[in-house]
């Protein structure tokens, strides 16, 4: 065991006052109640605070195309009429639409988890925390289900400078597409994604039989489940599998996405999970000690996220928070009860024991094939990385 674990957390607050519209889910003022949520509860004097850099087009570059990132950079509410071919090519509309400052979010969002990336790769820090990052839907060349620029990516290639092998695991309720299809052909890093898949639910991908192809083949993790899994089915399928992929895997770092949309009650989400639940996987990856990236992602329910990602700030830092909010700028959304922990609902598990069973099963013949971790030699790290 480390003896005490050294928390980066990345935070700006103009990261909060982007708006997506009306009528649109995604409310980015959620961060903004996560933030003074951490602070009324007195965590960010057991953290290092950093407000990240705002990513170049060059950063965003390293994974998407350039044509991409300077569309993104150009287009703006005002302008969008003369632009209506390459909004389709670029996926822009109704579920990402065109709102001020888009680009400038994208740059706090993905600066964040590159900063993070690179924290950890320099051993300055053993967890490194970007509740802003994890836009796991968006592709090279266009943008899908509220995602932009897929930081996650940018942030393991970052890592991938300093490790052979990095694990990505997904915990929201939508699959981890975008992450799943960047590092498809690779063995380099092993994704991990539990979801809810069928019911034509978004992405529609994400199926136990996308496994990965070519070097990647294996090295794609899918765990597909139906409406209303609970904590006690949710943690135990999470533990046996993740533990056994570190296991065979043995990854150098690993990159957590904490997508708050599996919490019962949200507004576009299905599971039901506690927050209890949802924090206890945060707590299994953080007692493997490996350098860990953590980020947030999907979540619909603004109070219930910034409540569950609090307590995840807590876990991290191995403090138990009290269940009474203390008093904070956004006091009133967490009324009448004003309390920390929501419990899950009454919603029916349609996962039932033998599901679980055989996709448990699956997964773990297919880590079978895998018989040792990949043979990528560490190369020595040049200084011009440093």
């Amino acid at each position: 065991m480390r003896s005490k674990d050294r928390i980066a957390y990345f935070y700006d607050g103009d990261v909060g006052s982007v708006y997506f519209g009306a009528k649109h889910p995604m409310k980015p003022h959620r961060l903004c109640m996560t933030h003074h949520l951490v602070l009324s509860y007195d965590l960010h004097k057991k953290m290092e605070i950093y407000r990240p850099h705002k990513a170049y087009p060059v950063e965003l570059a390293q994974f998407h195309s350039a044509d991409y990132v300077e569309f993104l950079n150009r287009i703006t509410p005002d302008t969008q009429h003369l632009f209506l071919n390459e909004l389709t090519k670029y996926n822009l509309g109704e579920d990402c639409p065109v709102f001020d400052n888009l680009f400038e979010f994208c740059q706090i969002y993905a600066g964040g988890t590159i900063d993070a990336a690179r924290r950890l790769n320099n051993q300055l820090c053993d967890i490194a925390i970007n509740w802003a990052g994890g836009l796991h839907h968006a592709k090279k060349c266009e943008a899908s289900g509220f995602c932009y620029i897929n930081d996650l990516v940018l942030g393991i290639l970052e890592l991938l400078k300093y490790h052979a092998r990095v694990l990505y695991i997904d915990i929201d309720v939508h699959h981890g597409d975008g992450v799943e299809e960047a590092f498809y052909f690779t063995d380099r890093v092993m994704t991990v994604s539990f979801h809810k898949y069928g019911d034509s639910f978004f992405p529609g991908t994400g199926d136990a039989k996308e496994i990965g192809e070519r070097e990647g083949k294996f090295y794609a993790i899918n765990v597909p489940l139906k409406d209303g899994i609970d904590d006690s089915s949710f943690t135990r399928l999470f533990k046996t599998i993740i533990s056994k992929v570190v296991e065979t895997y043995q990854p150098g770092a690993i990159v957590l996405q904490c997508g708050a949309d599996s919490l019962a009650g949200d507004r576009l989400g299905c599971f039901n999970l506690s927050i209890d639940g949802h924090a206890e996987c945060v707590s299994f990856v953080k007692r493997f000690n490996l350098p860990l990236l953590v980020t947030g992602g999907g979540g619909y329910t603004k109070e219930n996220v910034a409540r569950c990602w609090t307590v995840e700030t807590g876990v991290l830092l191995d403090t138990e928070l009290p269940n009474e909010i203390p008093q904070n700028d956004y006091i009133k959304y967490f009324a009448p009860e004003f309390s920390l922990k929501v419990p899950n609902g009454p919603i029916e598990n349609l996962n039932s024991k033998s599901y679980l069973s055989t996709i448990k099963m699956q997964v773990l013949e297919n880590l079978r094939c895998i018989q040792h971790a990949p043979s990528v030699q560490m190369q020595e790290v040049s200084s011009s990385l440093k």
